[in-house]
């Protein structure tokens, strides 16, 4: 058996769990005295797992730095979100070399990247930089073929049946 290294894992696909299985690890990670930074690219408004974190310091911090919705028909709010997505980058990248996580999570990295916020070849280029012993968790449906290539874990959420189809709306605590 090889000795402990940081992993690549990307939760992907259109159905319901990927963040909330990305911060499942987090949670594990964190109550094995692991640092965890979660960065999350689309996400303003708090959220659940922000108030989450509040209680779970020092260790465990979650950053929403994004826009929240997106309007792709808007021109200047796309270039607004594009941005704030290369500012995420910046803070991608200085947590990564920081040394001061064990854990980091680009939360809805991949909708970035397919929302055009950001471009593919920067991701790949942190992918390479990344240091041996970080874990970095990549979420967002439809994971680039470069990224799943690179991964060592790739799991796609296949959505069977969701309760918006029926007409029920988001609700606090179970999708916010």
């Amino acid at each position: 058996m090889s000795k402990e290294k940081g992993l690549v894992l990307v939760f992907t696909g259109n159905g319901k769990g990927k963040t909330t299985a990305a911060l499942g690890m987090a949670l594990r990670a964190w109550g094995h005295g692991m640092r965890v930074l979660v960065l999350q690219f689309i996400k303003s408004q708090q959220c659940g797992e922000h108030l989450a974190a509040e209680k779970m310091q020092p260790g465990f911090e979650i950053r929403p730095l994004g826009l929240g919705f997106i309007n792709l028909n808007d021109p200047a709010a796309v270039a607004r979100q594009q941005q704030a997505a290369r500012e995420v980058l910046k803070q991608v990248a200085t947590a990564m070399t920081s040394g001061d996580y064990q854990l980091l999570i680009l939360d809805e990295v991949l909708y970035a990247i397919n929302y055009g916020l950001i471009e593919l070849n920067d991701v790949l280029s942190l992918l390479e930089q990344r240091p041996e012993h970080l874990h970095l968790v990549l979420t967002g449906r439809d994971a680039p073929p470069e990224i799943i290539e690179r991964a060592d874990l790739v799991t796609e959420m296949r959505e069977v049946k969701h309760p918006y189809k029926q007409g029920i709306a988001a609700q606090k605590g179970i999708e916010f």
